[in-house]
C-alpha cells in the first residue's frame, strides 16, 4: 500500500481504514510504502503481522543519487515535451519518461543545470510571475519539483498489486510502480486528495503570485496522473466518484466501495446511564475538524443547558499551537466545569454514555465515527460536509454549514429537547449502518479486487474457488509456500 502523510505515524479515519483493512486480510501479505514530510517518526500502530515491509521516504531529504541516464538528451527532450503536455492537461507523456529513468536518479541538480530546463524555470517566470520576485518562483518551483523528483527515482517494493490510498505524492508514487513493473494499480480516495491540497494552499499567506497556481496546478495534475494510470478507482460515495469523472477518471474504471466498521465492535447493549447531557467531538484536536467551532457551540447549549458537558475525545499532541489556542478558548468562555479533553481513548467507552456526537470539521469524506455512533445508537449532528448529508437522511435539523455554531447549537439542543420523538430515527440509525456498512463485506470485496487483479502465473490467468459462500480468487501455478499474496498499497 502506498500511503502519504497518514498511517502509520498519524491517527485519524483513513489510518483507521488502512489499518483495518490490512488486519482484516490475514491470508494476503502487505507493504507498506509510505510518503513522509520528515523521517524518524513516531509510529502509532501495532502493524499487523501480515505487513511484511516497511519503506518510508521523507520528501524532505534529497536521497543519495546512484543511477544515471544512458541517453541524458533525449530525457531531457521528453522532460520539456511532457511539461508541455501536463500544461495541456495531457498526462499519457509520463510513462515514456518513467522507462528512461533509472532507479537511484533523481533530477535534483540537473533539472536546473541543464540549460533547456533553466530556460524552462526562466521563461514561464517571465510568462507567469512578472509582479512578484524571480526568487520567490524559483523556491516555489524547486519545492513543487525536487518532491516529484524524489518519487520519479526511488524504488517501491516489490508487490504483485500496487494500491494508493490517495492520489497527490501517493497516487503519483503507484503510477510509477506500475510502469516500472507493469503491476495493477489500485486507487482508493476518501477524499478528493486536489481539493483539500487546494484548501490548504489558499489559507497561507506565503505561497503568493504563479507560485501558488504552480502548486495547485502540480496536485491536479497529480491527479490526473492518477486516474490515468490506475486499472481501478475507488471511491466511498457516489458524489465523489462523479467528481472523479468530472476531473478525467475513466468512468469505466470507477466503483463506489463505502466505508464498513465492526458493527460487534461498537453495539452497545446495555448503555452507561449518567447524570447530565453528555455530547462528544471525536476526533484529532487539529484546525480541520475546527474544534474551535465545537467549543463556541458548547457555550450556546450550556447557556441553555446547564447540565450539559462536552467531550473532546482524540489526541492533542498532533498541533500543540492549536490545542493551546482550545485550551484558551475554553478558559475564556468559562467552560472548564463543562467541557473536558481527553486526550487519546477507548472511544467505546464514550459511546456508551453519551447523547450526542457532533462533528464541526471542515473537509470530510464518510466519517466513521458517524457510522460508530449509529451502531452505538448514538444520535449526530454535524457540518455539511463529504457524505455526512446522505448518512444524516439530509435532515436539516441536525446539518450545519462551516463554522454555523448557532446551527450546531440548535442541533443538539433539539435533540435535548426531544428524545422520545428521536427514537424511531436511532433504530433507522442502527438499520442502515448494519445492512450497508459492515466491514465484512468491505474485506471481502478487497479481498476480490486484489485477486482478481494479480498478475497471470505462467500465462496460465486466474481460476475463481467458491468456497461456502464466499469467493476467494487464487493464480493457476504460484501464490508461494503458505498461499499469501504480496500486496502493496498507499495512502494520505
Amino acid at each position: 500500500m502506498i500511503i502519504e502523510g497518514s498511517y502509520p505515524f498519524i491517527t485519524g479515519g483513513v489510518s483507521a481504514w488502512v489499518h483495518d483493512l490490512i488486519g482484516g486480510l490475514p491470508e494476503l501479505d502487505f507493504a507498506l510504502f509510505t510518503i513522509s514530510p520528515s523521517k524518524d517518526q513516531e509510529i502509532r500502530y501495532e502493524l499487523p503481522e501480515n505487513v511484511i515491509e516497511h519503506v518510508d521516504v521523507s520528501l524532505a531529504d534529497a536521497q543519495k543519487i546512484t543511477g544515471k541516464p544512458k541517453r541524458k538528451k533525449e530525457l531531457f527532450e521528453g522532460m520539456m515535451a511532457l511539461h508541455d503536455g501536463f500544461r495541456a492537461g495531457d498526462v499519457s507523456g509520463l510513462e515514456a519518461i518513467v522507462k528512461q529513468l533509472p532507479v537511484g536518479y533523481f533530477l535534483y541538480d540537473d533539472s536546473i543545470n541543464d540549460s533547456r530546463g533553466w530556460d524552462l524555470i526562466t521563461s514561464r517566470n517571465e510568462l507567469n510571475n512578472p509582479t512578484y520576485s524571480f526568487s520567490e518562483y524559483f523556491w516555489g518551483w524547486r519545492s513543487t519539483h525536487n518532491a516529484i523528483f524524489t518519487l520519479l527515482g526511488i524504488a517501491a517494493p516489490e508487490a504483485d498489486v500496487y494500491h494508493a490510498v490517495s492520489t497527490g505524492y501517493a497516487g503519483l508514487a503507484g503510477a510509477v510502480a506500475k510502469i516500472r513493473t507493469g503491476r495493477a494499480l489500485l486507487l482508493t480516495e476518501h477524499g478528493l486528495y486536489h481539493k483539500e491540497r487546494e484548501m490548504e494552499i489558499k489559507r497561507v499567506d506565503y505561497i503568493k503570485g504563479y507560485s501558488r497556481d504552480m502548486w495547485i496546478n502540480m496536485f491536479n495534475t497529480l491527479s490526473k496522473v492518477a486516474y490515468h494510470q490506475s486499472d481501478l478507482i475507488i471511491s466511498l460515495f457516489e458524489h465523489n466518484r462523479k467528481l472523479q469523472i468530472e476531473r478525467g477518471a475513466p468512468k469505466h474504471r470507477t466503483m463506489v466501495i463505502p466505508n464498513g466498521i465492526d458493527l460487534e465492535r461498537f453495539s452497545v447493549d446495555e448503555r452507561d446511564e449518567r447524570s447530565g447531557f453528555h455530547i462528544a467531538l471525536i476526533g484529532r484536536v487539529v484546525p480541520i475538524k475546527d474544534v474551535k467551532t465545537f467549543i463556541i457551540a458548547a457555550k450556546n447549549v450550556v447557556d441553555r443547558v446547564p447540565e450539559a458537558h462536552f467531550h473532546c475525545v482524540g489526541p492533542t499532541d498532533e498541533d500543540p499551537g492549536y490545542f493551546n489556542d482550545c485550551q484558551l478558548l475554553v478558559s475564556n468562555l468559562k467552560l472548564e466545569d463543562n467541557f473536558s479533553f481527553t486526550g487519546r481513548q477507548d472511544v467505546r467507552e464514550y459511546y456508551k454514555f453519551i447523547d450526542v456526537l457532533v462533528l464541526t470539521s471542515i473537509r470530510e469524506a464518510q466519517p466513521l465515527v458517524i457510522l460508530e455512533a449509529y451502531a452505538a445508537g448514538v444520535l449526530v449532528v454535524s457540518t455539511r460536509v463529504g457524505n455526512v448529508p446522505e448518512l444524516l437522511d439530509y435532515d436539516e435539523r441536525f446539518l450545519a454549514n462551516q463554522k454555523d455554531t448557532e446551527k450546531i447549537s440548535s442541533g443538539i439542543i433539539y435533540i435535548h429537547d426531544h428524545p422520545d420523538e428521536l427514537a424511531q430515527i436511532v433504530a433507522r440509525n442502527k438499520r442502515t449502518v448494519s445492512r450497508f456498512y459492515e466491514r465484512r463485506g468491505l474485506h471481502q470485496r478487497y479481498r476480490k479486487i486484489y485477486f482478481d487483479h494479480l498478475p497471470a502465473a505462467d500465462g496460465k490467468g486466474l481460476t475463481r474457488q467458491v468456497d461456502a459462500g464466499t469467493e476467494s480468487v487464487a493464480a493457476a501455478g504460484e501464490t508461494g509456500s503458505n498461499g499469501a499474496i504480496d500486496v502493496a498499497s498507499s495512502e494520505r
